[in-house]
């Protein structure tokens, strides 16, 4: 018997700009992701994140909590809706759903990003909690963002929005939950969305690709912690074919009929390859995606290190599709 090949992938390197920024954003003692260090963690974010209100001080938004319907069956739903003060008649809506390898997040986590889109594009942001995996594994976390876009539509004259312009959106974690939600959307007669912004979309359970095993232990996301987080919500499920799709996406055998994406990723972290196959696919039934992967990138690069000139140009383009998918003027 020959022995078994094994094919050393080097990673691609990080932007020397933004590169020494790593070890400020991931220190050399960080606790790795386990069943045991995830409630600190929980614990740990949350004090990072001040509550909306805060966020938005004197800005002309104005910031309501509420909680709404969750799956039948299951406990209710926190959202954080934010709501442009000038706005005239009904707007586009953006439905948010937070990033955390499912395992830690929250949404104040995003109330930034959305506030800089609410006052740009005028649009309502409606911002939902899911529950968390190990101790709520699938399809607790999918089923709470469907849900809660379903209340999002039921209730659009309320919220002062335009049920049929309306974008799932989410990074991470929340990026493959945006695609869950609109597989489901699509599969089950639901809400019809506008578009699907997928922002480093975790989406496949398997780490098999070129670029999961590149970032072994380096980097804003490893190889090691989207293993954890996978098995956090799949349990003994993870890597089989009893996975479904709208837990990990790239277990959809059918991609035809979503709505348009927009797919973005670093070209530095360990989702690039299942993000850019996600876009191949749709184009090879017909529908429309468009795909950005940016040069250096590591995972969640905006976030991170807003002031390098690649996460303005992201934001802009991110913009730019999100005005033409609903209908804005520039």
């Amino acid at each position: 018997m020959s022995e078994e090949l094994v094919v050393t992938h080097p990673p691609v390197p990080f932007d020397p700009d933004i590169e020494p920024a790593l070890d400020e954003i991931v220190p050399k003692d960080a606790p790795a992701y386990t069943p045991e260090t995830v409630p600190a963690m929980r614990q740990a974010m949350a004090s990072m994140f001040p509550p909306a209100a805060e966020v938005v001080g004197d800005a002309p938004v104005d910031v309501v909590e509420r909680t709404v319907p969750g799956p039948v069956g299951a406990p209710d739903l926190a959202v954080t809706i934010l709501s442009p003060r000038d706005r005239q008649g009904p707007v586009p809506a953006l439905y948010n759903i937070h990033g955390g390898g499912m395992m830690v997040g929250h949404r104040n986590m995003d109330v930034s990003r959305l506030l800089a889109l609410v006052l740009e594009l005028g649009v309502v942001a409606v911002n939902v909690e899911y529950r968390l995996a190990p101790e709520h594994p699938h399809p607790a976390p999918v089923e709470d963002c469907y849900a809660g876009l379903v209340w999002t539509v039921e209730n659009a004259d309320e919220l002062g929005i335009d049920p049929d312009r309306i974008v799932v959106m989410g990074g991470s974690a929340g990026g493959g939950l945006s695609a869950g939600v609109a597989l489901l959307a699509r599969d089950r007669g639901g809400p019809r969305l506008a578009g699907q912004l997928l922002l480093c979309p975790m989406i496949d359970d398997t780490n098999t690709t070129v670029a999961s095993h590149q970032y072994s232990g380096i980097g804003t996301w490893t190889r090691e912690a989207n293993a954890a987080g996978w098995q956090s919500l799949l349990g003994d499920a993870v890597g089989t074919d009893a996975v479904s799709p709208y837990a990990a996406p790239t277990r959809a055998t059918d991609l035809s009929g979503l709505p348009p994406a927009f797919i973005e990723v670093g070209s530095a972290e360990p989702f690039r390859d299942e993000d850019t196959q996600y876009a191949l696919r749709i184009w090879a039934t017909g529908g429309q995606a468009e795909l950005h992967v940016w040069s250096g990138a590591f995972h969640g690069f905006d976030l991170y290190v807003p002031d390098w000139p690649i996460s303005h140009e992201a934001l802009r383009t991110r913009n730019s599709w999100l005005r033409r998918v609903l209908g804005l003027t520039q």
